[in-house]
């Protein structure tokens, strides 16, 4: 199973393995990792599971949609590695993938 590492805005880091196909929001929700929030439960419709993605995976996943990107509009401090959790689904080719949270989500 891939590995997922979440590291919290204070560098603590939590690593875990997920079967293919569930979300990054879904590991973090399925063993209690702080930090992320869902209040939307994955659907896209809030900016509650911001994270940064490592810039070594960027290329690894899709590009964010349109409705991503305008719940993007809505986080803070984002930048060019921001992404919402419940839009990357979890593969193997992104095995090992390092997602930071913010210290606060919008």
């Amino acid at each position: 199973m891939p590995k997922i590492t979440y590291i919290e805005h204070n560098g603590k880091e939590h690593q875990i393995e997920m079967p293919l196909g569930f979300s990054i929001m879904e590991g973090a929700i399925k063993n209690s990792i702080p930090g992320i929030d869902a209040d939307c439960g994955g659907s896209c419709a809030c900016a509650t599971c911001h994270v940064y993605v490592d810039e070594k995976f960027l290329h690894k996943i899709p590009e964010a949609e349109e409705a991503e990107k305008d719940m993007l509009d809505f986080v803070q401090d984002g930048d060019k590695s921001s992404r919402l959790s419940c839009q990357i689904i979890i593969s193997n080719e992104i095995d090992g993938i390092r997602v930071r949270m913010p210290k606060k989500q919008s």
